[in-house]
């Protein structure tokens, strides 16, 4: 195709030669780059005063030379003549200062380190550094040739034994044992040859060491061993597991559910059955006591008593069946990777998404491919594709870079077994050398390796600084074409595969593919759905793996062991056939201490995805997804086979009767377009097959021939020219023309937030999905602590609501017949319809300043009656959020913040996002949106109090001053008019009061100690507030009204 490109070609550095005199100069040879650094003169070595000579003012010995023939120094800054037997003891026992200008003493080489010391990258003095004892290099009479011994503590990763006891923990990495052949006997509390263990807390999380913890080989057995006892043993099919092992262990599940314990779920059970009586009883008194002088305010507040209620019932009861699950990633090895074979784990297709670089930083997406790479799964089966939907030259050459330093860093990973395996994250990590008693070994290179990732950051920081100014020509390739992607909107296909073969130290890599699909003027490219659609698409025709993994670029991969733990789900024999995808909670970082605005959304990922788990599966959030690929190509979900009953169904009449019943259920059930595809498949016409296939899956024969394979597998190798001709031809814009892709195929069209619908999809077609949680997160990214970004995420998600919800596609009335659960619908519609809540929430809130201006009341005088229903339905209320937070083990905090954000979002993302919705589905008015910064400095969260413009924070602060007018008038009311009118103020204030505190962290971000907000939102906001106060004023005076003037008899005859 002549609109079709396949580049292998680099960009070439652009732009004029900058001086480097007074510049550290840095280069790659590799890239033909030059990288100038920037000197800090205040950070040269300041002259020290002559020590030649001179003696200890400590002792009064003479100053020792050092090898280099010079005094020793201890003190840099000041050069207080100390002898080294004087400072080493200084800094051991005394205060660890020189005595003249108290500058804390640094490590100087043949010196040990001591507590506090700060990391040393250049220094190769590891023998003397960590003082290690020969005695303890030995271990049962081996010798310095074996390599490593058993008295030196490692620190690594693996979580199988969390619960060991501190005393039975050594801690050595298997790694390092298989590859040395070391035997390392049991512990023995006799053994006078083993050494000192280390206390660990086992109630502390392990990642906060930085490596992890390994226990003894036998203390892994003896847990093994008794768990096998405790669960019960699952025959297998015949035939099923002709080729497992004889051992009972890898004939279990690999999963098992963990119910909430019935102390806990059925009192919150009760509480939920109680509340929904004490509303019928509240709702019953509410419409039987109108309040005659003030009938618009107490209409308008029962119309929105009633919405919050059938709210919280489409919010409460999908909540009703909570559970949590275990993996035992043991089996899943016992069961698919058998030693001496090839491992039997299904292949993996990674995706990952970016758009704009300038928004999404180069190093970000860096890390999260670096990950990717490192993640401990077989090599072979892994394969990363990065979406570059922007078509940016900076992403390319970051993802070069990228490749290059991933041939030293996953082996790095590997060797260690680290966590997580972002460098970013992994270096960020403070870690106590003396404490945790690292091996030299991996000190020396954990060193060398944090020096590589330092010069990669310099040459991806260089990459970003040299993309600001861009050619008036565009950028240029190395043989002097023009890049590609120069006109974003305007560009042809590109695909380029980094790795896939051996690094440089013969460890297999996975491969990496970047992607750019096609994109001209006139074409609908929908979006990130469309970038997901292109890369199933080129996916399949190059690795085609049986299960697919979604990320956004700043969610990088924290737990290596992810890919195993979905796996034991959707691998399991059981079960696994009908579990359409595994979803992830995300967890993020970077968020401040109190989390002001609901960032982590931890009432959603750990109490309402538990309890979607007990129905049908959690909802699709559109990260940390692994899929089945069948699933997302529109296959309805396996049938299960039912045994055949004992009863009347012999006689033959009953046999017909049962049979023209079935023909009459599947006539009348909804026919997809895949069964179709089905029946045709029985036709012998082959040419009638390859028509309907092509009609659904497009023009290319080699992406239908791949959806045929059930379990995956290669089509042809990556690097087979055709098989790249084919790739660029499936991403090309004009190929989903009149095929089902974003239909019935792929990543659903139709709404920005694609994974609320593609997940609705999937559910419909009687797939079931699966929420797993790991002890150790999955994966951890990045959210905006900011309230003006914050607002517009939540913007973005309430457009999509609306857009499904008055689409074809809604639950409200889509899908019936298929194998949606009604539970599972009750939220689906709860996820659509929760924008809607925006309208009586604001009208609401303006209540009580209504109430307190005018005062009047939306209930007349309060008996003991009301008084009962009114309290009951508040002690209701708070049961339920507390046994929600005991049995999802959610902080009164988290719960707190949750609520007051469902305010701030309520009255103004949700109120933009349904008024920008009617206009768009109704009108045709189309809203564009920006993509979410993502920045990995949380320096301090400067951004926490910054407020940018946004018309999203004048209804908030609105009703915030309306409020706090109509207290201020209130108060002024009842001074005036005497003690009798305090009490019913009581109840105003107090429904005042509740807007206010829940509008709190709003008030506390706007008067921040940082950055106030921009004028032109207090002055709206002001003129706003004072327009509703007067205009109620006007209408309903505080002074009462009378039916005309009073006229008195003068005296006077007028006639």
């Amino acid at each position: 195709m002549s609109d079709e490109f396949y580049t292998d070609r680099r960009p070439s550095p652009c732009g004029a030669a900058i001086a480097a005199a007074g510049r550290l100069v840095a280069g790659s040879h590799n890239r033909n780059e030059l990288v100038l650094i920037n000197a800090d003169d205040l950070a040269l070595p300041k002259p020290l005063q002559e020590l030649s000579g001179q003696t200890c003012h400590i002792c009064g010995d003479k100053i020792e030379i050092v090898s280099d023939g010079e005094p020793f120094v201890a003190c840099n800054e000041c050069g207080f003549p100390v002898c080294r037997p004087c400072y080493e003891y200084e800094r051991s026992e005394g205060n660890k200062a020189c005595p003249q200008c108290k500058t804390r003493y640094k490590r100087h080489k043949g010196s040990p380190r001591v507590e506090g010391d700060e990391e040393e990258d250049g220094t190769d003095d590891l023998d003397n550094e960590f003082s290690v004892r020969r005695e303890e290099r030995w271990v049962l009479g081996e010798t310095d040739d074996v390599g490593l011994s058993a008295g030196i503590r490692l620190l690594t990763y693996h979580g199988e034994d969390a619960d060991a006891l501190s005393e039975r923990q050594a801690l050595i990495s298997h790694s390092f044992v298989e590859r040395r052949s070391v035997f390392f006997p049991p512990h023995s509390p006799d053994d006078s040859l083993s050494c000192r263990p280390r206390p660990i807390d086992p109630g502390k999380d392990l990642g906060a060491y930085g490596y992890g913890t390994v226990a003894w080989k036998d203390r892994v057995e003896k847990r093994r061993l008794r768990k096998r006892d405790e669960l019960q043993i699952v025959k297998l099919e015949e035939g099923d597991d002709s080729d497992l092992p004889t051992t009972d262990e890898s004939r279990q599940p690999l999963w098992r559910n963990l119910s909430i314990p019935s102390r806990k779920i059925n009192p919150y059970r009760l509480i939920i059955v109680l509340r929904l009586i004490i509303l019928g009883f509240f709702f019953h008194y509410r419409l039987t006591h109108p309040v005659p002088d003030a009938f618009g305010l107490w209409l308008t507040s029962v119309i929105c008593e009633i919405w919050f209620a059938i709210s919280w019932i489409l919010d409460q009861f999908p909540k009703w069946y909570p559970i949590e699950r275990e993996t035992y990633l043991d089996r899943l090895s016992l069961r698919y990777e058998k030693e001496g074979k090839a491992s039997g784990l299904a292949g993996v297709d990674v995706f990952v998404s970016t758009v704009d670089p300038s928004k999404e930083p180069p190093l970000i997406t860096a890390n999260t491919v670096l990950s990717i790479l490192a993640v401990d799964y077989p090599p072979e089966k892994v394969s990363c594709y990065v979406s570059d939907d922007g078509a940016a030259m900076l992403t390319f050459e970051a993802l070069s870079e990228t490749a290059e330093f991933a041939k030293n860093w996953v082996p790095f990973c590997r060797k260690f077994s680290i966590e997580p395996r972002a460098p970013e994250w992994y270096f960020a990590q403070k870690i106590d050398y003396l404490r945790d008693k690292v091996h030299p070994e991996f000190v020396r290179e954990r060193r060398a390796m944090k020096r590589e990732y330092e010069e990669f950051k310099i040459r991806i920081n260089a990459l970003v600084a040299r993309s600001q100014k861009v050619p008036e020509e565009g950028w240029t390739m190395q043989d002097g074409t023009p890049w590609p992607g120069n006109s974003v909107r305007d560009h042809p296909g590109m695909i380029q595969v980094f790795l896939g073969q051996n690094g440089d130290s013969g460890v297999k890599l996975p491969s990496l593919i970047y992607v750019s699909r096609e994109k001209r003027p006139g074409f609908d490219h929908h979006k990130k759905a469309g970038a997901m659609n292109a890369l199933v698409r080129v996916s399949a025709v190059l690795s085609n793996a049986a299960f697919i993994l979604n990320v956004d670029c700043d969610h990088y991969i924290n737990n290596s062991k992810a890919l195993r733990e979905a796996m034991c789900f959707l691998m399991d024999p059981i079960s696994g056939q009908k579990i359409c995808y595994v979803q992830f909670p995300q967890r993020f970082d970077g968020i401040d201490l109190h989390d002001r605005y609901s960032n982590r959304n931890v009432v959603f990922f750990d109490i309402n995805m538990k309890g979607l788990d007990g129905i049908q599966g959690p909802i699709y959030v559109g990260t940390g997804c692994v899929f089945r690929r069948r699933a997302l190509y529109g296959f309805d979900a396996p049938s299960q086979k039912k045994s055949p009953r004992k009863s009347c169904n012999c006689w033959p009449w009953f046999e017909k009767k049962k049979r023209n019943n079935k023909r009459q259920k599947d006539s009348s059930k909804q026919v997809h377009a895949i069964e179709a595809i089905d029946e045709a498949c029985e036709n012998p016409n082959l040419k009638q097959k390859k028509k309907k296939l092509e009609k659904r899956f497009g023009q290319s024969p080699v992406l239908v021939s791949s959806t045929e394979r059930e379990e995956g597998g290669f089509v042809k190798t990556a690097d087979s020219p055709s098989s790249l001709n084919e790739a660029i031809h499936v991403i090309s814009c004009g190929y989903e023309d009149k095929t089902e892709w974003g239909k019935e195929v792929g990543w659903i069209y139709g709404s920005v937030t694609e994974d609320i619908l593609t997940g609705f999809k999937m559910h419909s077609h009687g797939w079931r999905s699966v929420y797993c949680m790991p002890r150790r997160a999955a994966f951890k990214g990045s959210a905006p602590i900011n309230l003006s970004d914050r607002l517009h995420q939540v913007l973005r998600w309430a457009l999509g609501s609306v857009e499904i919800f008055l689409s074809r596609h809604c639950p409200v009335w889509y899908g019936y017949g298929g194998g949606l659960k009604p539970l599972e619908r009750l939220s689906y519609i709860n996820s659509v319809v929760y924008p809607w809540t925006s309208i009586p929430l604001v009208v609401y809130c303006t209540l009580p300043a209504f109430c307190l201006l005018s005062d009047k009341f939306i209930i007349p005088e309060i008996s003991i009656y009301a008084s009962i229903i009114f309290v009951s339905l508040f002690l209701a209320i708070a049961a339920t959020g507390v046994l929600e937070m005991q049995w999802g083990r959610v902080g009164i905090d988290d719960w707190w913040r949750n609520e007051q954000f469902w305010v701030i979002g309520g009255v103004s993302a949700h109120l933009f996002a349904l008024f920008q919705g009617l206009l768009k589905v109704l009108g045709g008015v189309e809203t564009s949106f920006t993509v979410t910064s993502k920045s990995g400095d949380d320096d301090n969260f400067s951004e926490l109090y910054l407020f940018k413009w946004t018309s999203l924070l004048i209804p908030p602060l609105t009703l915030l001053l309306v409020n706090i007018f109509g207290v201020v008038a209130g108060i002024a009311g009842a001074i005036n008019n005497g003690y009798k009118s305090w009490g019913p103020l009581f109840g105003k204030l107090f429904f005042a009061f509740w807007v206010i505190v829940h509008l709190y962290p709003f008030f506390k971000g706007l008067v921040g100690r940082q950055e106030r907000a921009p004028t032109i939102i207090v002055v709206w906001s002001v003129i706003l507030a004072s327009l509703c106060s007067l205009l109620w004023v006007r209408i309903n005076p505080f002074i009462p009204k009378s039916d005309g003037p009073i006229l008195e008899i003068c005296g006077l005859d007028c006639d």
